[in-house]
C-alpha cells in the first residue's frame, strides 16, 4: 500500500507542514539537485518525512524556504539521511552550516552486517523486502511539470529511510554501538569537506607528483585559481580548465597568450577572458616554494616485508569480524590495511567506530602486545604476557 504525500508548491502549504513537523523526534530527508552546468548544485526538490506526515517541497515554486530552515536546522530534531555528503552540502551552501544532529543510514548499515557504502535500494530490498523503481533515477529534476511517477520515486527516498531508522536504531542499541557512530556522524559537520580550501585541492590532480620545484608551485596556484574561479562563476571546475591542461601549463610555462593557445583543451574566449590572470599566477608562483608531496595522501608499493604484514592484519580482522558477527570486508578492505602498515597516524581503521572494532586490536599487534595463536585448531589473539 503506497503511503500518501503532500506536495508543497506555496509558502502557505509550507507553513502548514511545518507546523506538523515541530516536535518531530527524527525527520528523514533527501533532496534532489542539478549540477551539470554549474559549481554548486542547484536545489529541485527536498522530501521529507516523520512517522506522520511525508512531503516534497518544490524549492523552485516556494519563494520562501525559511520555515522549512527553521524546522530543519532544529537541534533537538534527529535528521537522517542516507549516503549524506551531497545533501548536506547544498544546506551548507544555501546556509552556511550543515543541520545537526545527523544520522546516516549508509554509514551505519556496516555495524549491522550489511556492506559498506550500501546503497539506499539495495538496503531497502535487505531489510524491508521492497524493491524501489529505478525508471526515474536520471530525471531531470529541474523540469517543470513533474510527472507522477517522479514524484512518486522521489517521496519512496525518504518514507522508508524512516523504517529503516527505525529499525537500525533499536538494534544499534540492543548490541550497544549506537554510540560508536557519534564521532562519525559529528564529523560530517566540518565546513572542509563541503567547501574545501582551494589551496589543497591541487593534492587530488594525480600527476602532480611528477613535478618539482617552481613548476610544482606553479601548478598548486593554478588549481587554488580554478576552484576560486570556478566558484565565483558558478560554473564546473573542469569547464574551466581540466586538469591535464593544469599540469601541461605547469610544465611548459607559458609566458604569453600565444603560448597559453597551443595548450590542450584552453579556449580562445577563456584565454581572452583570464589569460592575463593565469600568466600573472605563474610568474609569481614559478619561483615559490611549493607544499611538499609529502603531504599527499599516497603510498610506495608495498615491501614483501610488509605485505606479509597486510596478511596477518587481514587474519586479525577476519578474527574480530566473527565476534562481532559482521563481514569482514566491513571492517577492513585489504587497501585500507596496505595504508595502515605504512601509515598508522592517518588511517582510517583508528577513527570512528572502526577503532574500537578493529583498529585498537591490529595496533596492539603491531605494538608487539598482542599474538595470533591457533590453538586446538582454532585462531585467536592473545596478549602477550608482560
Amino acid at each position: 500500500m503506497k503511503r500518501k504525500f503532500l506536495t508543497i508548491e506555496n509558502e502557505e502549504d509550507l507553513a502548514k507542514l511545518c507546523e506538523q513537523l515541530k516536535g518531530s523526534t527524527w525527520l528523514a530527508i533527501d533532496t534532489e539537485f542539478e549540477r551539470t552546468s554549474t559549481y554548486y548544485p542547484e536545489l529541485c526538490l527536498v522530501q521529507i518525512a516523520n512517522e506522520d506526515v511525508a512531503a516534497i517541497i518544490d524549492p523552485l515554486a516556494v519563494a520562501n524556504l525559511d520555515p522549512f530552515f527553521e524546522i530543519l536546522y532544529d537541534k533537538s530534531i534527529i535528521k537522517v539521511f542516507h549516503s549524506v555528503h551531497q545533501d548536506l552540502e547544498i544546506f551548507f551552501n544555501l546556509r552556511g552550516a550543515v543541520p545537526t544532529p545527523i544520522f546516516d543510514t549508509q554509514i551505519a548499515a556496516p555495524l549491522l552486517g550489511y556492506a559498506e557504502q550500501i546503497g539506499y535500494a539495495k538496503l531497502v530490498h535487505q531489510l524491508l523486502g521492497v524493491e524501489l523503481g529505478k525508471a526515474f533515477t536520471r530525471s531531470d529534476w529541474k523540469q517543470r511539470p513533474l510527472r507522477q511517477g517522479q514524484l512518486e520515486y522521489a517521496i519512496n527516498d525518504v518514507i522508508y529511510l524512516g523504517e529503516i531508522y527505525a529499525q537500525f536504531v533499536e538494534k544499534l542499541e540492543k548490541l550497544n554501538r549506537l554510540a560508536w557512530l557519534q564521532k562519525d556522524f559529528s564529523e560530517l559537520a566540518d565546513p572542509e569537506r563541503y567547501q574545501p580550501n582551494p589551496e589543497h585541492v591541487w593534492k587530488k590532480i594525480r600527476a602532480a607528483k611528477k613535478l618539482k620545484g617552481g613548476k610544482l608551485a606553479v601548478l598548486q596556484k593554478l588549481a587554488a585559481w580554478r576552484e576560486i574561479t570556478a566558484r565565483v562563476e558558478n560554473k564546473p571546475r573542469n569547464w574551466l580548465m581540466r586538469d591535464d591542461a593544469i599540469v601541461d601549463m605547469a610544465q611548459l610555462l607559458p609566458e604569453d597568450r600565444n603560448a597559453l593557445s597551443r595548450i590542450k583543451g584552453l579556449q580562445e574566449r577563456f584565454i581572452r577572458n583570464h589569460g592575463d590572470e593565469l600568466l600573472k599566477v605563474m610568474r609569481n608562483a614559478s619561483n615559490k616554494s611549493p607544499e611538499p608531496l609529502e603531504k599527499i595522501n599516497q603510498r610506495d608499493k608495498l615491501t614483501a616485508h610488509q605485505a606479509a604484514i597486510v596478511n596477518a592484519l587481514s587474519v586479525i580482522v577476519s578474527l574480530q569480524a566473527e565476534i562481532h558477527e559482521l563481514n569482514p570486508a566491513a571492517l577492513a578492505s585489504k587497501k585500507e590495511l596496505e595504508a595502515f602498515v605504512q601509515n598508522q597516524d592517518e588511517s582510517v581503521l583508528l577513527s570512528g567506530w572502526k577503532k574500537p572494532l578493529v583498529g585498537d586490536a591490529l595496533s596492539e599487534f603491531m605494538r608487539g602486545n598482542h599474538t595470533i595463536q591457533l590453538l586446538d585448531n582454532k585462531l585467536s589473539i592473545v596478549a602477550n604476557e608482560t
